[in-house]
């Protein structure tokens, strides 16, 4: 569980650096100016309680405010709940899947409003202001803006907030996910909590306030409700588009050492495994993954004639690429135009692209919504929409976005996780294209530019049973004792592979008889945290390196240190006794 929490809370304050969160900023950051120093500058007395004829810039502003805090808790309260609880309980009330979105933006356009004209939010506090014993506090709409503000709240999908997302989708809340959801949104509520206070203490300091109290109140009613229709209206997605996503792969390091527990919630604590996990996500070459589940549990069907249901039974003879997406999704709509584009140029040589729409949030399950949204996006091939998460649970899928490479007799040959190595993907649906008939002519490589960031390091990769399925390429230790390993023929990017005799345990491999390994890897400097008596030696791309001594409890040894970020494959053979436990990079 302290693992959960851990993760869930880096998660979060990575997840609030990221470019998906751009479009709540500016609101963030004017929500730091207390309404007690701008509220009112008219006639009559506004929300502020200012007099008729007092000039809100002569008085001063109060030495604190919790506007800020307000506003932070509200917004980690209402995304948490609705992603948690939202589909749930619209669900039971028989209401609008869309309606807690809608609700927010009108929530800011509400209060945008009241700042445009205090005489409207005046009106508005007026029966609160009857109840005896309460004084009109003009920050405490916070928590009601904070609140709004949640519910339109679409951070960039990652593992954690995939989890949370299909528990809540799924109906399974139990005391893990709460624990999760928590972490994740407290991690995320803290970046802004700091831009919340930045921008109160930058008004204080600067004296704004005093000088230009009627410029600031109308300007923050404008820039709410011009958000609100941007959001509304989804007319802010071409600019996270825009931005590469550049803490994806932190996202995934990050999250890497709690898979097995993440998995574990979004299954409901049963532990069953798909087809695609089982193989190395990235391969560059065709990989055998086992028979592709049946496309399960799909709600409607879109952009096929009639609307009808297509089944993989059916596409035998054919490529299948299925893509889990989902519209709101950022990482989803920039892999969008490389699909798009592998769809239209190969269709007619027989490839079949599936896009599996698996909503992350409450409005996402409305199949007008995703009507419009995929017209919008562009996307013509058939779109299967999985709102009870049937399919996706068939595949034991955790990320948004998701490939799934199928040849034509139903077996899975290529798995690919997130933005990224598009060309890759695309050699590969050739390579199937062209098996039953090597001489076939395709039409050209597409030529969609890859933004994706390219300086990517290989994440943190463990040896111990516990996790190294997670990067392992051939026979993976699995449970406590002693085994001999063979190094498979191909070594995938970003694995390691055992040869010679190993004793394995849940966190570390100790070398025995003839004990080697390889490691495929990206990185500048290559570390591994050994343990023992003994020496390990290194080679680079098969030639000899270095030697290193191994004494003493476990600790970090430098395996290489290079020049560039280039990926290399180390060969290691380490002498008998020695503990291996994980690689690190730099």
């Amino acid at each position: 569980m302290f693992l959960l929490v851990v993760v869930g809370l880096l998660a979060g304050i990575v997840t609030s650096l990221s470019p998906c969160v751009l479009p709540v900023l500016p609101i963030v950051l004017a929500a730091g100016v207390p309404r007690s120093a701008v509220a009112a500058t008219g006639a009559g007395p506004g929300p502020g309680g200012v007099a008729v004829g007092e000039d809100p810039g002569n008085r001063p502003a109060p030495a604190r405010s919790w506007r800020p805090y307000l506003v932070v808790a509200g917004l980690v309260i209402s995304f948490s709940a609705s992603t948690l609880f939202g589909s749930l309980v619209l669900g039971v009330l028989h209401l609008p899947q869309d309606l807690l979105r809608d609700a927010g933006v009108v929530v800011l356009v509400i209060i945008g409003l009241s700042l445009l004209w205090p005489w409207f939010g005046d009106l508005l506090g007026r029966p609160f202001a009857r109840i005896p014993g309460r004084t009109v506090d003009p920050d405490s709409n916070g928590i009601v803006l904070g609140l709004g503000l949640g519910l339109l709240f679409v951070p960039c999908a990652g593992p954690v907030l995939a989890t949370i997302a299909v528990v809540g989708a799924s109906h399974r809340v139990g005391f893990g996910a709460l624990i999760l959801t928590a972490a994740f949104g407290v991690g995320v509520g803290l970046p802004l909590l700091v831009l919340a206070l930045a921008g109160d203490k930058l008004a204080r300091r600067t004296g704004i306030l005093r000088r230009h109290a009627r410029r600031l109140r109308i300007g923050g009613g404008v820039v709410m409700i011009v958000i609100a229709a941007l959001i509304g209206l989804n007319l802010t997605d071409g600019l996270q588009r825009a931005l590469p996503g550049y803490t994806n792969a932190l996202q995934n390091i990050l999250t890497g050492p709690a898979t097995n527990q993440l998995r574990n919630l979004a299954s409901g604590g049963s532990g069953e495994t798909g087809a695609g996990p089982e193989c190395s996500a990235g391969a560059t070459t065709l990989v055998n993954c086992g028979q592709a589940p049946e496309l399960t549990g799909i709600t409607g069907w879109l952009n096929t004639p009639g609307d009808g249901p297509l089944t993989l039974a059916s596409l035998r003879g054919k490529v299948v690429l299925v893509d889990f997406w989902t519209y709101s999704c950022i990482n989803c709509q920039r892999t969008l135009p490389h699909v798009e584009t592998w769809y239209s140029t190969y269709q007619n040589a027989g490839l079949v692209v599936i896009g599996v729409h698996t909503p992350e949030f409450a409005f996402e399950h409305v199949t007008s919504n995703i009507t419009a949204q995929a017209q919008t996006l562009g996307v013509r091939y058939p779109i299967a929409i999985d709102n009870n998460y049937g399919t996706w649970n068939a595949y034991n899928n955790q990320y948004w976005p998701a490939e799934y490479l199928i040849d034509p007799a139903g077996v899975i040959r290529h798995v690919a996780f997130g933005e990224g190595s598009y060309s890759d993907t695309e050699n590969l649906i050739r390579q199937l294209l062209r098996q039953p008939n090597p001489g076939q002519a395709l039409p050209p490589p597409s030529e969609v530019p890859d933004t994706t960031p390219t300086q990517g390091l290989t994440e943190e990769t463990y040896l111990g049973y516990r996790y190294a399925p997670l990067h392992v390429s051939g026979a993976a230790p699995d449970a406590d004792g002693s085994a001999g390993y063979r190094f498979p023929t191909t070594l995938d990017p970003d694995t390691f592979a055992l040869g010679g005799t190993w004793d394995a345990g849940p966190e570390a491999v100790t070398a025995g008889s003839g004990a080697e390994l390889e490691l495929n890897a990206q990185a500048h400097n290559i570390y591994l945290v050994l343990g023992g008596q003994g020496s390990v030696s290194v080679r680079v791309d098969g030639e000899p390196s270095t030697t290193v001594a191994v004494a003493g409890p476990p600790k970090l040894y430098t395996l290489l240190s290079q020049p560039g970020n280039r990926r290399v494959t180390l060969g290691l053979t380490v002498s008998p006794g020695v503990q291996a436990y994980d690689f690190t990079f730099g």
